[in-house]
């Protein structure tokens, strides 16, 4: 029987209903529309500065409940996704409190509560269906910090543009070219990976493999947040981004490792802004390397068949390098279509450390505005996905060895797992929407004798 939902809604349709507050203090007149801060508007010709902020309070509140039918089993292990029907919710409410220390600066801080649990307790699909369910699952609502930053922008010069009042943003003006450093406790793909049409589970696609890329490995606690730093160099049509975070003290754990250079993850990516046919789009090539007490695929497969027990790759680690990339395109093809694509590949033969279970991927697909039936502010997405293990991996899997998120026992029949996602969200109100997902996984954790796998999912998310 499906289970019943019974802490988790009344607690988001309250935060949803709660009064908005956003409030800012201002210097200068109400802020202008502008972009994103990558991309900017062109500051006011006339005399009038535009708005500043020096310090600003939002909030966001987040249900997210899912659904599969039964399916197809053969078997089944402890990272398997459970074959009969059942529904999980996830909610989260964050509050985005910031302020300006001096000229150019922007000190966040962001506490916040979640509750609930993802499909089989985020496990059997190397896809995950929902990235609002962390690998960390509670009944009772629990409070966390994922963020507390510093982030600083030098303007080198160039047209200046503004920037809106966001999350996480404080509303000011920026030069074209421009250095930007943060420095915290946030997560590496607030600023790796990005993608504006396929990339934050609040607003537009659910799937783990969507809105990253499946492949990325990055630093990150179990609930996907590190410390680290980070430095972005702007000029003209490039940006190049470096970045260096703490590796769990185990991987797919709770504790970030904190000794200086013991641990680590470091990333490069490289940014070109382009104009096709008259429209924007962005090219951008991702590199990782990590440093971690990982283990061997291969090794912990020869230790299982020489003790005759299952494979364990705690048996096996030792001090290595792993290293991946990826490619990230999107593109704006008319005003209200965007399509993206993403593509990368990691280093099979060791463990997944931090992300979840896939060494290979590509995905693309594309997000349409409302407009041509006259919802505007309405958007629908469609994803597909191929992810796929590297030999080392499934001969692991097939010896009885668990992943992150994959590991039914046993792996007689693999096969490359794939996703098709497609949402529909709705602009309810001014500051809240509501969407609709679905989702088909074919071959989930790579097994050919599970599933296939449809996922319902609705989503009901406000921002003030």
């Amino acid at each position: 029987m499906i289970e019943t939902i019974k802490l988790a809604m009344p607690i988001a349709l309250l935060a949803m209903c709660w009064p908005a507050v956003g409030w800012a203090q201002m210097v200068g007149p109400t802020p202008t529309e502008g972009n994103s801060p990558s991309v900017g508007k062109p500051a006011s010709s006339s005399s009038e500065t535009p708005a500043t902020e020096d310090w600003a309070i939002h909030e966001q509140a987040t249900f997210t409940a899912q659904y599969h039918p039964g399916f197809t089993s053969a078997f089944r292990g402890p990272n398997s996704l459970d074959p009969h029907e059942q529904a999980r919710e996830t909610f989260d409410a964050t509050l985005y409190a910031g302020l300006r220390p001096w000229d150019g600066a922007e000190l966040w801080v962001n506490p916040e509560i979640d509750q609930g649990f993802g499909l089989s307790s985020t496990l059997g699909a190397a896809g995950f269906p929902s990235a609002e369910a962390y690998k960390v699952g509670a009944a009772n609502p629990y409070p966390r910090i994922p963020r507390v930053f510093l982030r600083q922008t030098i303007n080198l010069g160039g047209d200046p543009s503004h920037i809106d009042a966001g999350l996480n943003q404080l509303a000011g003006t920026q030069t074209a070219d421009r250095v930007v450093l943060t420095v915290g406790k946030f997560s590496v793909v607030d600023v790796f990976d990005t993608n504006q049409y396929a990339h934050d589970p609040r607003n537009d696609f659910l799937n783990w493999s969507v809105v990253d890329a499946g492949n990325f490995d990055y630093a990150a606690d179990a609930w996907g947040f590190t410390y680290g730093a980070a430095a972005e160099w702007y000029q003209d049509w490039w940006t190049i981004r470096t970045g260096l975070f703490d590796l769990s003290t185990i991987p797919n754990s709770k504790a970030l490792d904190t000794r200086w250079f013991d641990q680590y993850q470091y990333d490069q990516e490289f940014e070109e802004r382009h104009t096709l046919l008259g429209q924007p789009g962005k090219l951008k090539f991702l590199a990782f390397l990590m440093h971690g007490r990982m283990g061997l695929y291969d090794q912990a497969t020869a230790l299982a068949l020489q003790t005759g027990t299952p494979a364990n790759i705690t048996a096996v680690r030792a001090g290595h390098n792993k290293g991946g990339f990826s490619l990230n395109l999107e593109q704006q093809v008319t005003d209200d279509l965007g399509v993206f694509a993403r593509a990368g590949w990691t280093q099979g033969q060791y463990e997944a450390f931090e992300f979840t279970d896939i060494d290979k991927t590509a995905s693309f697909g594309g997000s349409l505005s409302g407009a041509r039936w006259g919802r505007s502010d309405d958007r629908v997405g469609l994803a597909f996905v191929v992810n796929d293990a590297s030999a080392a991996a499934k001969r692991f899997f097939a010896a009885g060895g668990l992943g992150i998120l994959v590991g039914d026992g046993q792996l007689l029949h693999s096969g490359p797992e794939k996703i098709i996602e497609t949402y529909y969200s709705l602009a309810a109100l001014s500051f809240a929407r509501l969407s609709l997902d679905y989702q088909f996984i074919v071959n989930p954790a790579y097994n050919r004798d599970r599933g296939p796998v449809s996922v319902f999912g609705a989503r009901l998310h406000a921002e003030f």
